[in-house]
Formats: C-alpha cells, structure tokens, sequence
C-alpha cells in the first residue's frame, strides 16, 4: 500500500504600503524581498556611515548628493523624501517599518557632526530628520553664493598638483552650479543661444583655472 503525500498551496496575503505591495507571510518569517525598502541586508549595521565626511554646516550641497546616492543604492531613498507612507496600525508592517526607519535615521546621524546631530537627535523619523536639515541648510541665499565665490578667489594651485588642484575647483564649481537654480537653461531651442552661453561658462572657468 503506497501513502501518497499531499500538501495544499500555501495562501500568502499582501499588504500595500505606500506603492508597493508586501506580501505579509514572508514578513512574519524575517524574510523580506530585496526590492523592498524594508530589506535590510546583513551588511547593513546602525553603525555605518552613509559618506566617507560628516556634515559640519558647510557644503550641503556635495555631502546631500553623497547621501541621496548612497541611499538610492540601498533602496532606502523613500525613508527620506516622503513617498514611502508609514503602514497601517493593523497592517502588521509596523515593526518592520520602524526597524528600517531607525536605521537609516542611526545612518543619518552617523553621517552629521556631534554639534548637528544633537539638534536632531530626536527626530520621530528618517524623513523628520531630513527635513530639518533640508530646512535649515537647504535654502539659497546670497550668503552661501558668496561665500562659494570668495573660496573660489583664493585658491591657488601652490605646491598641489594640477589634477589636486583642479579636483578642488570643480568641486567648488559644481556646488555653485547646485546653488544657482537658473544657471541652467532646460528649454528646446535652435537659435544657438544655449549653446553659446555654455560655451562662455566653460570659457570663463578656463580663465579662472
């Protein structure tokens, strides 16, 4: 008499935050799809920092970019810029929500001076937290314009060499371009007029070389 074994599909139920839909048995075992913000991976620790310097006030604009990229690669970029919604009390994806959520508000706070990490210290969520700072450092004034072309008048190529020496003024160059919101023109157009102007831009930095 054979004994014939037998086993019934298994029903996984989903839940959907934000714009994803999260299947909530694989939840339950740990086990989270790696194309989900809320896949952590075994290499990813509170204790990690997101950027090789932390922000201490100056240059926002390099240190977000480093930041963004980074958290674009871990898929965590959501926790940040608002699109991914904090689940449903009765979703059961609290848990795991909070669990990404204070890890990459540990990462952000790795990645700020002790003196910018008191004053957000204890921000509710990773999104909280970027806010502020987005608020506080973010804004575009002719103080930090000003402040970016005074450095640029100074530096001088002394004993670097000229790949060390151009590496800082391209990076002072691309910050002032993050800066000046209408430097750049998005518009299709066929007079010429855009090209030229670029060619002026380039032209000028020559000489500032």
């Amino acid at each position: 008499m054979s004994t014939e074994s037998q086993s019934s599909p298994s029903v996984v139920s989903s839940t959907t935050v934000g714009t994803r839909s999260l299947p909530v048995g694989s939840m339950a075992s740990g086990v989270v799809d790696s194309a989900h913000p809320y896949y952590l991976h075994l290499s990813d620790y509170p204790g990690m920092n997101l950027v090789s310097s932390v922000f201490d006030g100056r240059s926002y604009g390099g240190w977000r970019r480093a930041v963004v990229i980074t958290l674009s690669a871990k898929n965590k970029l959501e926790f940040i810029n608002g699109s991914l919604a904090v689940p449903a009390a009765d979703s059961g994806l609290q848990q795991a929500w909070a669990r990404s959520n204070d890890m990459v508000l540990s990462w952000l706070l790795n990645s700020l001076s002790k003196e910018i990490a008191d004053g957000v210290l204890y921000s509710q969520s990773a999104k909280d937290l970027w806010s502020d700072l987005e608020d506080r450092f973010s804004q575009i004034n002719g103080a930090n314009l000003f402040q970016l072309q005074k450095e640029l008048s100074v530096v001088v190529q002394g004993s670097s060499s000229v790949s060390t020496y151009f590496t800082k003024m391209k990076s002072l160059w691309d910050e002032l371009d993050a800066l000046n919101t209408f430097s750049a023109c998005v518009c299709e157009c066929d007079c010429g007029v855009k090209t030229k102007n670029q060619k002026a831009h380039q032209d000028e930095r020559l000489l500032q070389f």
